[in-house]
């Protein structure tokens, strides 16, 4: 979950570095370095925690480095080793002459490691890279030619890793390779970018290479190679890049969560432009490659995600099973994976993730792909490794999202799954026209309800203040609100560092209960429905104990008021859609009191944005 950056041009590295990782920040914020190719040699610079602490230590040396146009960089989230400059990247070979930067998880490490000793090499951190470091190196020492040592060096590594490599026997080049990772290379003019993701280089340039698992880049100022794992030349497709630099400003909110909440009813529209035109005409869904023949030869449906993913699949879940009348199972890709594989060819298999880069999930779709499964892909970036091997494609259309804690990409993936189920129903003839056309319709409301809600925050903002020094937090509901519970304490838990945990309502009583007294509030999700009177009922279940009590509700029923201490109000919304209604203020509501308690919430500790190690 690491970023890397790498630059060889005609510009000064040192900024374009320091800006790419300033953009990779998301990835990890544990220690950060760059090297860069001085007249004297390859010189390298680390430090502990977030990247401004790297600038400090550049502050007083920036003069070396006017003329230095070649360098990498890496923003580091700590796997193996702890978060000490020692273990920050860059990583050097025993005699320092080499240079490496890497994201992944090198899993043969050990046995790397213990080879290498006892060849002579010595290792001075307790990272899975330097091994990395040290084999290049000793390749290197045996062809002299650096991308061959790459290629070879590549050979006996096995897990994850895209690297960037620079020798003292090469003025500005950069030598960079994948497997299991993403790497990008970009084009400029008589220079070169390689990133981890889009945000490091599109102040730069739009156009860039996506790098297969095990293609080489070789990059110079004077132009560029690409050979594959074999070393035959190849010629890569370069690509114009979906991104604008505008999407990296904070607009002047003060955090880009702030700034990407607001942006939610926006990424309802665009989801929905080009794909529901009118309430009595058909869903668009251009890359659903899902024909009648196929839905009817289905058994069941998989859906495969990790975190915020994982709930917005638990939402989908219940939507395609009411709208399709088809079985479907949710589960953690990280448990997926290491359990048999039983799809086939009468299974969709669903993968959700932001990123697309997601590894857990990216494991379980190869898996499922290889049994015959029909991969069907949800995801922010149509240009991932994930959507590569969709045989179908929702884009979710939400943009780049900065902020770790997703936001606007939750509320995207939502809405791609009514889409799909709404899709489905409509080719399986699951729900009469009257029913789809009354769905479409409400559907088509949403931006305008979330922006009502966007409108009038402050008794979101007072309810933050009242609860921002609580230790725990309870939140309940039932039916397809419940991950909407889960999804709100999750909120709560990474950026605030509370203790919250979501519960079916009905199932306080199985336990839960025991921990209810004055210290404790409880936050029901109240929305008008079938479970309604329900949830009222565990709510009374819960004031009887002495709980503090919230409710988020779209009723206006004068018996909550006696009931409840706060009472944050929503607009009305049929309930299949109370999701997206009821998610926006529970955002805001774990946004104000992290803010309140001063915490870093766009970049909260030991998270990153994208997952990239299992």
């Amino acid at each position: 979950m690491c970023g890397i950056v790498g630059y060889a041009g005609n510009k000064s590295v040192v900024d374009i570095l320091l800006d790419g990782l300033e953009q990779l920040e998301y990835r990890g914020y544990d220690s950060s370095g760059i090297a860069v190719k001085c007249k004297d040699g390859i010189k390298v610079y680390k430090a502990e925690g977030k990247l401004g602490n790297l600038r400090n230590v550049l502050s007083n040396c920036l003069d070396e480095f006017k003329t230095s146009t070649c360098g990498i960089g890496h923003i580091r989230w700590a796997t193996h080793g702890a978060p000490t400059v020692l273990n920050a990247h860059p990583h050097t070979c025993t005699c320092g002459n080499l240079v490496i930067v890497h994201n992944g998880i090198i899993e043969n490490y050990k046995e790397l490691r213990e080879k290498l000793t006892a060849s002579g090499c010595t290792f001075r951190s307790q990272t899975d890279t330097e091994a990395v470091a040290h084999l290049v190196a000793r390749k290197y020492f045996e062809v002299k030619d650096l991308t061959e040592a790459v290629r070879l060096a590549s050979k006996e590594l096995e897990g994850a890793y895209a690297l960037c490599v620079m020798h003292n026997d090469y003025n500005n080049t950069i030598v960079a390779t994948k497997r299991n990772a993403p790497l990008l290379i970009g084009y400029g003019e008589n220079e070169f970018f390689a990133a981890s993701d889009v945000p490091a280089i599109i102040k730069h340039t739009n156009k860039a290479v996506y790098l297969n698992d095990n293609e080489i880049a070789t990059l110079n100022p004077a132009g560029i190679k690409f050979i594959d794992g074999e070393g035959n030349v190849i010629t890569p497709r370069v690509e114009t890049l979906p991104w604008e630099p505008v999407a990296l400003s904070k607009m002047g909110y003060k955090h880009f969560m702030l700034k990407e909440i607001h942006e939610q009813s926006d990424v309802i529209r665009n989801i929905l432009i080009g794909k529901l035109h009118a309430p009595d005409e058909n869903i668009v869904l251009n890359e659903v490659k899902l024909d009648k023949n196929t839905l009817k030869n289905l058994n069941r449906i998989q859906i495969v995600a990790c975190g915020t993913s994982l709930h917005a699949a638990m939402v989908g879940k219940y939507l395609i099973e009411n709208f399709c009348d088809i079985a479907v199972d949710v589960e953690a890709s990280s448990e997926y994976i290491y359990r048999k594989t039983v799809t086939d060819t009468h299974t969709l298999v669903i993968g959700v993730s932001q990123s697309g880069e997601t590894a857990d999930t990216l494991t379980a779709v190869k898996q499922s792909k290889a049994r015959g499964s029909h991969i069907l892909i949800i995801t922010n970036r149509p240009d991932s490794a994930m959507a590569r091997e969709a045989d179908s494609l929702v884009p979710v259309n939400a943009g780049i999202e900065v902020s770790v804690a997703a936001t606007k990409s939750y509320t995207a993936q939502l809405m791609a799954f009514y889409l799909l189920a709404l899709y489905m129903a409509e080719i399986k003839e699951s729900m009469s026209k009257t029913d789809l056309q009354a769905l479409k319709a409400e559907m088509m409301q949403l931006p305008q309800k979330v922006d009502q809600i966007l409108a009038q925050t402050d008794e979101i903002k007072k309810c933050a203040h009242a609860f921002a020094n609580t230790k725990n937090f309870i939140y309940v509901a039932r039916g397809i609100n419940y991950p909407t519970a889960l999804e709100g304490a999750l909120k709560l838990k990474e950026i605030s560092y509370i203790n919250a945990t979501g519960y079916p309502a009905g199932e306080l009583k199985h336990g839960p209960i025991a921990m209810l007294d004055e210290t404790m509030p409880v936050l029901s999700i109240l929305m008008l429905g079938t479970v309604y009177e329900k949830i009222l009922s565990n709510s009374e279940e819960a004031k009887a104990r002495n709980a503090q009590m919230i409710a988020l509700t779209n009723s206006d029923d004068k018996k909550l008021d006696d009931l409840f201490d706060y009472i944050i109000r929503v607009p009305a919304v049929q309930e299949l859609f109370s999701p997206i209604i009821a998610m926006v203020p529970l955002q805001l509501l774990a946004y104000y009191i992290a803010e309140f308690l001063g915490k870093d919430v766009d970049q909260p500790r030991n998270l990153a944005k994208s997952v990239t190690v299992e």
